[in-house]
């Protein structure tokens, strides 16, 4: 239990960067949604999606590959500079080319008018990929106060960035206030671009991780060594492969659902009008991600920690079920709550019709968020092209069922084919691992929660509450009445003192 907890306040604590941060970063979908309507922010919704790929190319398995190389202390300062070397070269000669090929990039993805912020993407791109080993190194040498300021440092100034150029340097533009500073901010302030000033303070914000992570920097230096990097490389690239098709599978629906949803196919609603809803809602599902996000930081190093112990199956399946059980109570309590969630983030009616796609997102999320618990035999038994075969399957599996479904049910398609998606992999993943690393994982009371909380989740929907006041103490009860069944059927598995907190035992 000892080892679990360390994992837990781990996560927790990963988890302030993460989840803590992201839920300070939900002003801005409030801010976005309440200034602009979904058309405008279409090109960020696409922008940030094919970032998404690009990050995975940048960083081509390489922080993976730094936690299995740099395991002991005697070789974390070569590794690290070797594979910081490799990063950045990599980041800076393809942020280059899309910097230099800003306007056929902008006329490729169908957004010709936008190759500024094409540019500004790209100093984006480079930035997120040069940091993510000096985030690595934070999360190896076990600094997580440092890492988790660094992150929330972060989310500040983007939050402080865009409220300064979207209510601040607005209002003084159009004389509301501060009239001395007017001529200031007409030397830089377009109202034409306000939706750009989104990724331009996402810019800004980046910059200072150089300064935030200056130390991790200083005592860096460039080298390359072929014979070292060789070996480095070679298991590296099944990771990267497998990233790739992880990525593919997240940011597909979001990169091609404007080659694949037929013109006019929402009456009243443009493509771009389309994308922006479903980009708005997906971000109600990243709840579950987030959180997914924060266990993969403290698991992946703990995982590789515990390979050789003759007790790691057994501490592996634990692991397993508390992360379902919380996913579960998670997909829940959110999906519950939607219509509360929505009034809240959601600020214009228009993108409330994109909803009903967002269980099934959280859904997809839980599934992956399983799978990478599960993967970690592959990665201790370093048999990563399992990985990679597992991933291009999932890949294939959102592609193919985006292109069938999106043109008949919509941007609902793409949610289905992401929950098919990820619920595939994660079922090849046990199999291949009851094989190859045989752990005891609680299959059958993980899939009955499952199955109560969908029924529960169906049920509600069933049961229209049109005023909110009442709608949501009435799921917040339900949420309740399910996550106290929960703990009443794992009571016996709860640290004493929280048995005796809910009554549930005398100790």
């Amino acid at each position: 239990m000892s080892v679990l907890k360390k994992l837990a306040g781990e996560t927790a604590s990963y988890g302030v960067s993460t989840m803590l941060g992201r839920l300070l970063n939900y002003l801005l979908v409030m801010l976005h949604t309440r200034l602009f309507f979904p058309e405008q922010l279409s090109v960020q919704v696409q922008l940030y999606a094919y970032a998404g790929l690009t990050l995975v190319i940048y960083t081509f398995g390489m922080e993976t590959a730094y936690f299995r190389f740099a395991r002991k202390e005697a070789d974390q300062r070569q590794y690290y500079n070797l594979i910081l070397s490799a990063v950045i070269s990599v980041s800076v000669f393809f942020s280059g080319l899309m910097y230099l090929f800003a306007e056929d990039v902008a006329r490729l993805i169908e957004y010709p008018e936008e190759v500024t912020l094409v540019r500004w993407m790209a100093l984006i791109m480079a930035i997120d990929g040069i940091v993510s080993i000096p985030f690595a190194r934070l999360r190896l040498e076990k600094k997580v106060k440092k890492f988790v300021a660094a992150r929330v440092a972060n989310i500040l100034a983007n939050i402080g960035f865009n409220f300064f150029f979207l209510l601040l340097c607005r209002d003084i533009y159009e004389g509301r206030y501060l009239l001395f500073l007017k001529p200031a901010v007409d030397l830089f302030y377009d109202p034409a671009m306000a939706p750009g000033y989104i990724i331009l303070a996402n810019l800004m914000a980046n910059l200072l991780f150089f300064v935030l992570l200056c130390r991790e920097f200083l005592d860096f230096r460039f080298v390359f060594n072929r014979a070292l990097f060789r070996p480095v490389w070679v298991y590296a690239f099944p990771i990267l492969i497998m990233n790739l098709a992880a990525v593919t599978n997240y940011v597909f629906d979001r990169s091609f659902l404007q080659y694949l949803l037929p013109e006019n196919f929402y009456p009243g609603r443009t493509t771009r009008d389309a994308i922006g809803i479903y980009g708005q809602c997906f971000k109600l599902s990243i709840f579950m991600n987030l959180a997914i996000q924060a266990f993969k930081y403290a698991a992946e190093p703990f995982f590789f920690s515990k390979a050789e112990d003759k007790n790691a199956p057994s501490v592996f399946a634990e692991v397993m079920k508390w992360f379902v059980l919380v996913c579960i109570l998670m997909w829940v309590g959110i999906c519950l709550n939607l219509d509360l969630l929505a009034e809240l983030f959601l600020r214009k009616k228009i993108y409330h019709e994109g909803l009903p796609i967002v269980p099934w997102l959280l859904l997809g999320f839980l599934f992956l968020g399983v799978y990478y618990n599960l993967a970690a035999w592959f990665k201790i038994t370093d048999k990563t092209q399992y990985g990679t075969y597992l991933t291009i399957t999932g890949a294939a599996i959102t592609m193919g069922l985006n292109f069938l479904l999106v043109p008949r049910i919509g941007y609902l398609g793409c949610a289905l084919a992401f929950a098919t998606s990820a619920l595939v992999m994660m079922g090849l993943c046990y199999y291949y691992g009851q094989k190859y690393y045989p752990v005891p994982y609680p299959v059958k009371s993980s899939a009955g929660y499952l199955l109560a909380g969908a029924a529960l989740i169906y049920g509600s929907s069933r049961i229209e509450i049109a005023n909110l006041w009442l709608a949501v103490p009435f799921h917040v009860f339900l949420f309740g009445l399910f996550a106290l069944a929960v703990l009443l059927a794992e009571r016996k598995a709860l640290p004493p003192r929280f048995r005796t907190l809910f009554g549930l035992f005398k100790v």
